[in-house]
């Protein structure tokens, strides 16, 4: 499914090479220390699962730019739609004025979300702002000022969706005061915290907690707006939610007249295989968030809810750039892409065969303690012992670090494991050279390298 024939990385320099580290000196100097760079990889330029560094170096892509590339660096068709864009409209601002393409692009989305119509549609620049929007609107329409999210849970960082965050401190540090008002319970990591119990037993019982504690001792019920919750959790580690969590989510919600709220920016857009990660659960949320893999690399947020949710009036909300006519073009050229090369049954047959070849990794390795995932949404969890579960942190960097040098860029999530995320047009051949080069960066850092 991939738009180039090459297969395997190609290294030609050290690594940094000399012009990527001119590069990296100039970025300590000017640019923020806040960002979170796993290794030196100065890109220049991609094509489908191949990245070219500064220096000529080709690396094949497994994380997809964090799950955003969903149809490849540069595919020509998405290529082709922005450049069209580009050439006739760039921006009047859709808060003010109309632009044909942000209907177009609804009544598209509103033949694939997980929940009946009729729908409504809030466009933004971003996952963060997707969630800012779901979290306003929640107050506004059930005029209930409190909500629920997870431990491990990321919604990004400004400061709405950083009060639903509860996935490293480090995010949080010497930014409070938060947004009040935010409740977050235990999410059900099935391999770290089921123990012996049964994992659908388990996952009912998070859940349940909801009810039979928070509700009982300290959170009125009809105070709550909404309930967050990613059905595969992005960077608390690419944790799937159980189905029976997920549908029993939506019993209390549906029982207390609060809104689910499915952050689907990093599983969305046929990551997992279907349109929507909770699909797998077959439950229909009350507002789905979107953005990521939805315009393959073009900024852009959206926000999309039954219609009757979307009852704030003009001035509520709005964005100045959200709906830009080049980013809504991209998306309709990512769907478009997506329907007729199949790459939701391919994120199926690749993932599969992933997963099968990794099957046996935590018995090989050991430091894997689990593999887990859905289509092309894939965690490797290290752990420095089997036992007691512990976090191999930076066993896991290492690693990260050694599959770098070798020309494949995974990025890591959650305390210590490795998200593979591929372009939904990842190809067996390349998913096999990712998977064989992670096999032995996994085995030099066990034999101390």
């Amino acid at each position: 499914m991939s738009t180039t024939t090459v297969i395997a990385p190609k290294l030609k320099t050290a690594l940094p090479g000399p012009k990527a580290k001119r590069v990296l000196e100039g970025d300590e100097k000017y640019i923020s220390p806040s960002y979170t760079r796993s290794y030196p990889m100065v890109a220049k330029q991609g094509r489908g699962l191949v990245v070219r560094d500064v220096d000529g170096n080709e690396f094949l892509d497994f994380s997809a730019g964090i799950a955003v590339t969903s149809t490849g660096h540069c595919h020509p068709d998405v290529v082709a739609a922005i450049q069209k864009q580009a050439g006739e409209l760039i921006h009047m601002s859709g808060t003010d004025f109309y632009y044909e393409s942000m209907v177009g692009l609804a009544e598209r989305l509103s033949k694939i979300v997980p929940m009946a119509g009729p729908h409504k549609f809030y466009y933004g620049n971003s996952g963060t702002e997707a969630i800012e929007c779901a979290l306003k609107l929640a107050r506004y329409h059930t005029k209930r000022q409190n909500v629920i999210a997870f431990y491990g849970a990321f919604h990004g960082r400004t400061m709405g969706a950083l009060s639903l965050t509860a996935s490293k401190p480090q995010q949080k540090r010497r930014f409070a005061p938060l947004v009040p008002g935010v409740t977050h319970v235990r999410f059900p990591d099935v391999y770290r915290d089921a123990g012996s119990e049964n994992p659908e037993t388990f996952a009912l019982g998070c859940a349940r907690f909801i009810e039979d504690k928070l509700f009982r001792t300290m959170l009125p019920p009809e105070e709550v707006a909404a309930i967050f919750v990613e059905p595969v959790q992005g960077e608390g580690g690419y944790v799937p939610a159980p189905s029976a969590f997920l549908q029993e989510l939506r019993r209390i919600a549906d029982r207390h007249g609060i809104l689910l709220v499915a952050d689907e920016i990093q599983s969305g857009v046929g990551r997992t295989g279907k349109w929507w990660a909770i699909e797998h659960a077959g439950v229909e949320p009350d507002i789905l968030c979107v953005a990521k893999g939805i315009a393959s690399g073009m900024p852009l947020g959206i926000t999309i809810t039954k219609a009757e949710i979307m009852d704030w009036v003009p001035g509520s909300h709005a964005s100045t750039f959200g709906g830009n006519p080049v980013c809504v073009a991209a998306a309709l050229a990512t769907l478009d892409v997506i329907e007729r090369e199949g790459l939701l049954r391919n994120a199926v047959e690749v993932g599969n065969h992933m997963l099968k070849r990794m099957a046996d990794w935590p018995k090989k390795h050991p430091l894997v303690g689990d593999v887990r995932g859905r289509g092309l949404m894939l965690g490797v969890e290290m752990v420095k012992d089997k036992k007691t579960k512990e976090y191999a942190a930076a066993e896991r960097d290492r690693i990260v670090q050694a599959a770098f040098e070798r020309g494949i860029l995974f990025l890591g999530c959650g305390p210590s494991t490795i998200r593979i995320a591929p372009a939904l047009t990842v190809s067996k051949a390349e998913a096999d050279a990712a998977i064989d080069l992670l096999d032995e960066s996994i085995s030099v850092v066990e034999n101390g390298g």
